[in-house]
């Protein structure tokens, strides 16, 4: 059974930093690409960062680059996102997600559509 399970979430205020995990089980077949998401109450959930399996490309939202970074550990079948100077903007519920489909990173990432398995999500939560 497949499954992405999210952990990192929590408040914290702005400027701090937050490092949320996405850990996955049960792939029968090597996805491609692995995505955070995220989506705000009353907003479309947007791609915040994506890295290819194993390395190479990995492409941010420009509200985020610089202060996010996205990493990966193969043999834990885990990807990391490591949250700093977080801003109130932030707030969302944050989500993982993995997609078979090969295109480039920057189209992945305004793609959620394309990526089929996704976790239940943490929230991050920031104060101003």
């Amino acid at each position: 059974q497949v499954q992405l399970v999210e952990s990192g979430g929590g408040s914290v205020q702005a400027g701090g930093s937050l490092r949320l995990s996405c850990a996955a089980s049960g792939f029968t077949r090597r996805y491609y690409y692995v995505g955070w998401f995220r989506q705000a109450p009353g907003k479309e959930r947007e791609g915040v960062a994506v890295i290819a399996f194993g390395g190479g490309a990995l492409c941010y939202v420009d509200s985020v680059k610089g202060r996010f970074t996205i990493s990966q550990d193969a043999a834990k079948n885990t990807v990391y996102l490591q949250m700093n100077s977080l801003k109130f903007e932030d707030t969302a519920m944050y989500y993982c997600a993995t997609s078979y489909y090969e295109r480039a990173c920057a189209y992945a990432l305004g793609t959620p559509a394309n990526f089929g398995y996704w976790g239940q999500g943490t929230q991050v939560t920031v104060s101003s």
